[in-house]
């Protein structure tokens, strides 16, 4: 049984004519990135139609308890509604995160198990912390604070700064990749150990039933529990908390 672990595949490939740009890829990452956020518009749009002040439905709900939930995350962890202007970033980066986790119980290859995902996201939260830190503190101030506490920390200072995105990017890419090649090694194995032993049976009917990965049956659903329901939404509120986290200690100074 062939496993395969090279990564996305690529569909389509644009030269730009620019080397430094190199080709535009249409690869799986991105098309299913783009699943994923027709998914979430479709959801909403389907939440929000018909909304009322009275005798609502269970849609609308649904979505006030979403919004209930993303506004008490965000405010609970700022300590009040300072920060609420954050609150759409944060929800629609937590749906963004966990759909792309569980869209792999479909058979499509999550986007999060693509780093460029991920970096994208951690560049995005990394402008907005150094955006807060200067707003906090002004240009001066943000330049000043890498001296801090001494002047010989600087280089350490802007190591710990660049090390901010790339930890976020990497902690949340190597758990989900992780959960996927563990998933498949498993599955992999199983089979080769169904059809090693199914193949003992003499005749035709043993070299009939060492084609059927019998053994594969069962264990990899239970793993796949933890791996991409448990692990992905944790990934998704780790990955979420950590940025409401970071942006709030950054207003702060």
């Amino acid at each position: 049984m062939n496993f395969d672990i090279s990564g996305a595949k690529i569909f389509l490939k644009i030269p730009t004519g620019i080397p430094i740009l190199g080709d535009i890829l249409l690869s799986e990452t991105l098309v299913v990135s783009w699943v994923v956020m027709l998914i979430i518009t479709g959801l909403c749009i389907f939440l929000t139609r018909n909304l009322k002040v009275e005798n609502i439905g269970k849609r609308q709900a649904i979505a006030e308890l979403i919004v209930e939930s993303a506004n008490n995350l965000v405010r609970t962890n700022t300590g009040g509604n300072r920060f609420d202007k954050m609150i759409p970033f944060v929800a629609a980066l937590f749906g963004t995160s966990i759909v792309s986790n569980l869209i792999s119980l479909t058979g499509l290859r999550s986007p999060t198990a693509d780093l460029s995902t991920e970096a994208a996201w951690a560049v995005v939260v990394f402008t907005m912390i150094t955006a807060n830190k200067i707003k906090a503190g002004g240009f001066l101030g943000y330049l000043k604070g890498f001296t801090t506490p001494i002047f010989i920390m600087t280089p350490f200072n802007i190591l710990s700064e660049i090390a901010t995105p790339i930890s976020m990017a990497c902690r949340h890419f190597g758990n989900i990749l992780s959960g996927i090649v563990i998933n498949g090694l498993i599955y992999a194995a199983l089979a080769l150990a169904s059809s090693a032993l199914l193949g003992l049976i003499p005749g035709a009917v043993g070299a009939f039933l060492s084609n059927i990965p019998i053994l594969s049956v069962g264990l990899p659903a239970i793993l796949s529990f933890y791996f991409d329901w448990f692990s992905g939404a944790m990934q998704a509120f780790i990955f979420t908390m950590l940025t409401i986290m970071y942006i709030a200690n950054a207003a702060e100074g």
